[in-house]
């Protein structure tokens, strides 16, 4: 039995969990390729035109798994945090899969409610039982899966560097570096170094949760607008950048709350679709650079008077 795995969406941030999971059942796994040109392309053939580009892509994803596998694995993450939820498309992400793209195998796509370790270990006995009816073998795959998943550390934090931002936005537009255009790696060319939102303190993140009026309702929302406020107050970066997928509706929320409360501090918002040219993007982060160096050597030189 073969269990094909797309590597779109929440995969950078989540597939040690699920990875780990369906091999321990004694399940063959088979991921998608790293996003690419043929990927991306059949996800705008397949996918409806007013989906954001990370949904277009995962439909790439899903599509190049026809013929390799005997199960297709949509992870249909709903929540990973009480009262919080991830995103819209994700809670109707498997009928758009279905409904988009002909001839798919059978298609796993339970709903996965994160949000406690119970609710977890009940999705985890739902599905595993689709492949063993072995009570046993179902719990220690779980058990082994919760541990690869809880010491996985995403994100970097780079110190040797003159100048740092912190880079926001949704996990699959970060991490993702056909989409992203190999973002990361074009800053540290331009001597940039980088700081994500996995390595700020989560206490600090949540505490920054009180300049608002109530609780966000969405998961990323309150992790951009938490870390970026605590990077800011505690002047830990000369600047943002925000990578944020046209269309996307939490990220033209968040932006605006970040924007309302750093006022003239250095930000960068990037948006990125299936049309975004590589010369204009580069243009606009080597123009921001330069402002990040100016305003960097006149603050040198004031503090030197």
């Amino acid at each position: 039995m073969r269990v094909g795995v797309p590597r779109g969406l929440l995969f950078c941030q989540y597939s040690s969990f699920y990875l780990n999971f369906f091999i321990n059942l004694g399940v063959d796994v088979v991921t998608s390729e790293e996003t690419n040109k043929e990927i991306l392309n059949d996800g705008i053939k397949y996918c409806v035109d007013e989906a954001c580009l990370p949904v277009k892509i995962f439909h790439g994803h899903c599509a190049s798994l026809i013929g390799k596998c005997d199960y297709l694995f949509i992870p249909r993450i709903m929540k990973v945090h009480k009262d919080e939820y991830i995103c819209p498309k994700f809670c109707g992400i498997g009928e758009m899969i279905t409904n988009d793209i002909p001839d798919l195998p059978q298609v796993i796509q339970d709903p996965i409610y994160a949000d406690t370790k119970k609710h977890l270990k009940v999705w985890c006995y739902r599905v595993g039982k689709k492949f063993t009816k072995n009570l046993s073998t179902i719990e220690n795959a779980y058990k082994t899966a919760l541990y690869k998943q809880e010491n996985f550390q995403l994100g970097m934090n780079q110190e040797n560097f003159s100048i740092k931002i912190a880079l926001l936005g949704h996990p699959y537009n970060v991490y993702d570096n056909y989409a992203n255009m190999n973002l990361m790696r074009k800053l540290n060319k331009l001597g940039i170094g980088i700081i994500t939102e996995e390595f700020a303190d989560i206490k600090e993140i949540n505490n920054e949760m009180s300049s608002l009026y109530k609780k966000p309702f969405w998961t990323f929302e309150r992790k951009m607008y938490g870390f970026a406020l605590n990077m800011y107050k505690d002047s830990s970066v000369d600047g943002f950048i925000y990578i944020s997928s046209f269309a996307c509706g939490i990220d033209s929320i968040v932006i605006e709350l970040i924007k309302n409360q750093v006022k003239d501090f250095p930000f960068l918002e990037l948006k990125i679709d299936e049309q975004t040219g590589e010369v204009g993007f580069d243009t606009r982060l080597e123009a921001f650079t330069d402002m990040l160096y100016r305003k960097k050597n006149i603050v040198e030189k004031v503090n030197a008077i």
